[in-house]
């Protein structure tokens, strides 16, 4: 199977509520996350993943709507584990959605989800999901006892958090690669679909091949910014055509 590719576009939002944050229903309002999963639809991606924060501090609830019924490929929902974000999802109805740590003070996601910590949070969530047919992932650090609750809580999928490998220098690559690796044996021996996020650019890619069971890569800051440059379609594209060279 190939290596499948789910494009997140927050920072597009980012880019437009820099703007227009107070109204970004604006029809003016510009760069739009609409377009921008057009575009990389067009481009190959196999997905479209967005994030609603508690904040709202880049995507709207009107963004991810209109995605939903407006681009024809599977929408990731990332959201939080409270009880207004899968009220939302349960509203939303988006084919899947992956379950993340949220903190109002940091710029993105910082870590992996502590499933083990919020074991019976997490499994209820993942129940009242998977009630209405959406299949659940959970962004995880790569490690071995999160990957075990991961597979207890019901969740047919992991994300493996990438972004100490992608901040990693020297001989920490070799050990946090190492991580990567373990934690994606365990997760495909527990039954779990594999996928991995963050972090990951051009440049550090194809270091990541040596992890086996990897089914789909979330790649969102290094896309958006080469587009910047290139233009949606044209880094989505360059991104699938090295994704295409992972050997399984």
């Amino acid at each position: 199977m190939p290596l499948l590719l789910g494009v997140n576009i927050d920072h597009v939002a980012t880019l437009r509520q820099a703007r227009y944050a107070r109204t970004p229903e604006c029809p003016n309002a510009e760069p739009s996350p609409l377009v921008a999963a057009h575009d990389s639809l067009a481009a190959g991606a196999d997905s479209i993943t967005l994030h609603v924060r508690g904040d709202r501090r880049h995507m709207q609830d009107a963004d991810a709507f209109a995605i939903r019924s407006g681009v024809p490929i599977p929408l990731n929902l990332e959201m939080g584990v409270t009880g207004e974000m899968v009220d939302l999802a349960l509203k939303l109805r988006p084919q899947y959605c992956c379950l993340v740590p949220e903190s109002r003070e940091e710029l993105t996601t910082e870590g992996g989800l502590d499933v083990l910590g919020g074991f019976e949070r997490i499994r209820a969530a993942v129940e009242r999901l998977h009630a209405v047919g959406i299949q659940v992932s959970l962004f995880i650090d790569p490690e071995l006892g999160q990957v075990q609750a991961a597979a207890e809580s019901g969740a047919g999928m992991i994300e493996l958090h990438t972004g100490c490998f992608a901040n990693a220098s020297g001989a920490e690559v070799e050990t946090e690669l190492k991580r990567l690796i373990d934690a994606a044996v365990a997760g495909h021996a527990a039954g779990l679909q594999v996928n991995a996020g963050h972090g990951i650019n051009y440049e550090n890619l194809t270091r990541l091949w040596v992890v086996p069971h990897l089914a789909e890569l979330n790649i969102g800051h290094s896309i958006v910014s080469k587009a910047m440059r290139v233009g949606m379609a044209a880094a989505v594209r360059e991104m699938k055509d090295l994704m295409a060279t992972y050997p399984g």
